[in-house]
């Protein structure tokens, strides 16, 4: 129940923010022609980091006059907090100023060795930069654990970008990767700290799948982060290394082929990628 509930909180709270700041969304920075050529406001996700902080400043408030937890952060929520700061804050900077010409590791590596220090490198260095952070700061038993998670995290991130390129399969696809994480932490500070992100993602699906904004790097990065710091931090190290297995090969795929064109090659993930996802639509949204 405590975690249905965090997730609710997290889906309410972002629903509260996407209203009062609409008007934010119609910054002409902003504006990006997505996959269809519809032009509409990316960096949706920062309302995900918002919700979190709303969310545990009013945890903080409540404590404080004695309903719920104490008014301090436990370990746990410091660490979401920090990630959803983190990584949201390198996502932003990539949508604000990428300009989307070098794609993909190689494509970031090859702009480096030309002398052009790209918006996507720096995400992939500072994401890397801040999964360290993340591992070490509530202690790490040996320098191999540390590199081991730190990656872990950082790859999660990075594929929760690989997959925002059509809307709500991003989102889609860490709600399918929530659920059994959510039943493996349980009602530990772990699973208590995630669930508000996880919320606010759903939370944002709509408005994702309708085309009224995307997602962007900043969203998709938060999201990935944070599912890959619950494994992290809540989770054997049989499971973490399973995960990161997975990770690797996901990420290398990444760069050989096409997840759009697999998905459209096999029917069931076809059908849910496309569920809820508008046929047409006219206009800009905001």
């Amino acid at each position: 129940m405590t975690i249905v509930v965090g997730v609710l909180v997290g889906a309410v709270a972002v629903r509260f923010l996407r209203i009062v700041g609409r008007s934010m969304f119609r910054a002409s920075s902003l504006q990006r022609r997505n996959y269809r050529g519809h032009t509409l406001p990316t960096a949706g996700g920062v309302l995900i980091v918002l919700a979190v902080l709303v969310v545990e400043a009013g945890r903080a408030v409540l404590g404080a006059i004695g309903i719920g937890d104490d008014p301090g952060l436990t370990v746990a929520r410091s660490e979401v907090l920090f990630a959803a700061f983190g990584f949201g804050f390198l996502g932003f900077i990539d949508d604000l100023l990428g300009s989307g010409s070098d794609r993909g590791f190689r494509g970031h590596a090859r702009a480096l060795a030309q002398g052009r220090l790209t918006t996507g490198f720096v995400k992939l260095l500072g994401g890397a930069a801040v999964a360290v952070v993340l591992v070490a700061s509530p202690g790490f038993a040996t320098g191999r654990r540390l590199v081991v998670d730190a990656l872990l995290i950082a790859l999660a991130a990075n594929l929760g970008n690989l997959l925002d390129l059509a809307p709500g399969r991003a989102i889609k696809g860490a709600l399918v990767v929530y659920m059994p994480l959510a039943v493996t932490l349980g009602t530990d500070p772990v699973g208590v700290a995630v669930a508000p992100v996880m919320g606010a993602a759903l939370g944002l699906l709509p408005d994702d799948l309708r085309e009224r904004l995307m997602l962007g790097d900043t969203g998709a990065m938060v999201i990935g982060a944070v599912l890959g710091l619950g494994v992290v931090l809540g989770t054997t190290s049989t499971t973490r290394a399973v995960v990161l297995v997975a990770l690797i090969v996901l990420n290398i795929a990444a760069e050989l082929v096409s997840f759009s064109r697999v998905i459209d090659r096999v029917a069931p993930l076809r059908a849910f990628d496309r569920l809820g996802q508008r046929r047409e639509r006219s206009g800009p949204a905001a």
